[in-house]
């Protein structure tokens, strides 16, 4: 079943409108495509980024996202695994009441120099709903079949 919700969005001033909004790029698509939206001084050239360097790269644009929702922003596969480019911080979690722009922070993991080109898709923008949590003190805990397991606690395989 596909729901509809109605995300607004509103151009930074200077930023290329020409890109336009994020995309679902399938029917089946669960994050929609963001692009790189430099600043003029930077779209011929692109943002270098050097092995292991980050950078926020601007979208050119802000959102505002319903109450009971949130919007997480994450890697693209094809870019990480060609050139090792992907987020920080991933996913990357942008609140209903945040209103500033839009930046996708990328960190180049490869061993190349890679530049973010203007226009470029950098990151997957996924809608989901929040569920907010009451955080109580407990004397004790229940026990479970795991119980204090952690990393790897749980076998292989």
């Amino acid at each position: 079943m596909t729901h509809s919700l109605t995300i607004r969005f509103a151009w930074e001033p200077g930023a290329d409108e020409a890109l336009g909004l994020p995309f679902y790029a399938t029917a089946g698509a669960a994050g929609a495509d963001l692009r790189a939206n430099l600043a003029p001084t930077d779209r011929a050239e692109g943002l270098t980024l050097l092995p292991m360097q980050r950078v926020a790269v601007p979208t050119g644009l802000r959102l505002a996202i319903p109450a009971g929702f949130e919007v997480q922003l994450r890697p693209r596969s094809g870019l990480a695994l060609a050139e090792g480019v992907t987020l920080l911080n991933s996913p990357g979690t942008i609140d209903s009441d945040y209103r500033g722009p839009l930046g996708v922070l990328m960190v180049n993991l490869g061993t190349q120099v890679f530049t973010v080109a203007h226009g470029l898709r950098i990151a997957q923008m996924v809608v989901a709903p929040v569920v907010r949590a009451t955080f109580a003190l407990a004397g004790a805990l229940g026990d479970t079949g795991r119980g204090a397991g952690g990393f790897g606690s749980t076998g292989r395989g």
